[in-house]
């Protein structure tokens, strides 16, 4: 009897799932390994962001911060792993780690570092989004970030008309990790909040402006066949909408108002409906204009 009871105790404990603390752990883990390994597979490299690159195969990177220890700690990556490094600015480079210490790793370049210029309209956008609570402006700028946009600036209205400094720092961060999951190889900026009278000499400089508004033409019928612009707006208005002498000032400084289907949407579903809207319409121009040369 007193070994099957312990047996019987043994395997209880073996069935009982580990502490909700530890479970996390395991989780982010397996994440991380994922999707290391998955872009092993898909013939990529693990991509980290470097503030400057050397031009010259040979030349050595210096790896530290929160680079360095998603390199060693998450990826688990030690010496001659080969990695891809890039700026932010289109520089694009791979390399091989060749030395490990406590406060970083040294990265040797394999080959002459790329640079690759920016493809189609670069779309700016302004959203009033400071009051946006749990979580809802960090999901807004992590998809803008993924879906291609130039640069997000925080429209500050009169029922928006503010954002707290340190959620501008976490937001920065988002970017970043952003960045690095898409493969972008230029950074998205996140601009200083702007005010609406700054930004209607913006609107009047640009020929490419549009207004999410409700009951306004759907936002396909407005968009011209054809286009040359090298970057243009769009811009979305805080909950409660524009006050109607924003949309009117807006729309006499030459924003085009665009509707964006039948429902109600909240500030980061309309931001990305209009976004995603543009740069689809303007990767095909794009991509028609290289088939005509």
């Amino acid at each position: 009897m007193p070994p099957a009871a312990t047996f019987s105790s043994f395997s209880a404990l073996v069935r009982r799932p580990p502490p909700p603390r530890f479970q996390r752990l395991l989780v982010a883990a397996a994440r991380a390994h994922s999707t290391a390994r998955a872009s092993q597979a898909r013939g990529g490299l693990p991509r980290f962001h470097s503030p400057s690159l050397p031009s010259s195969k040979g030349e050595v990177v210096r790896i530290q911060g929160d680079e360095f220890w998603h390199m060693t700690r998450v990826l688990r990556l030690g010496i001659n792993d080969r990695v891809e490094l890039f700026d932010g600015a289109g520089g694009l480079v791979e390399g091989s780690i060749q030395k490990v210490d406590k406060n970083g790793s040294d990265v040797e370049l394999l080959e002459n570092a790329r640079l690759i210029a920016p493809q189609g309209i670069q779309w700016h956008v302004f959203a009033a989004f400071g009051t946006l609570k749990g979580g809802r402006a960090d999901w807004l700028i992590e998809k803008c970030t993924e879906l291609g946009a130039s640069s997000v600036t925080p429209l500050l209205t009169e029922r928006c008309h503010t954002i707290a400094e340190n959620r501008v720092d976490r937001l920065q961060r988002l970017v970043l990790a952003a960045v690095k999951q898409c493969q972008r190889v230029h950074d998205m900026s996140l601009k200083p909040p702007i005010q609406i009278h700054d930004l209607l000499l913006v609107v009047a400089q640009s020929k490419l402006a549009f207004l999410a508004s409700a009951e306004a033409p759907p936002v396909l019928t407005v968009l011209p066949n054809t286009s040359n612009e090298e970057s243009g707006l769009l811009i979305i208005g805080p909950e409660g909408d524009f006050t109607e002498e924003e949309v009117n000032v807006l729309k006499a400084a030459g924003a085009v108002p665009v509707g964006l289907g039948p429902c109600r949407l909240r500030v980061e579903t309309a931001t990305i409906s209009l976004l995603s809207a543009l740069m689809l319409w303007s990767d095909a121009r794009h991509q028609e204009r290289q088939q005509c040369r």
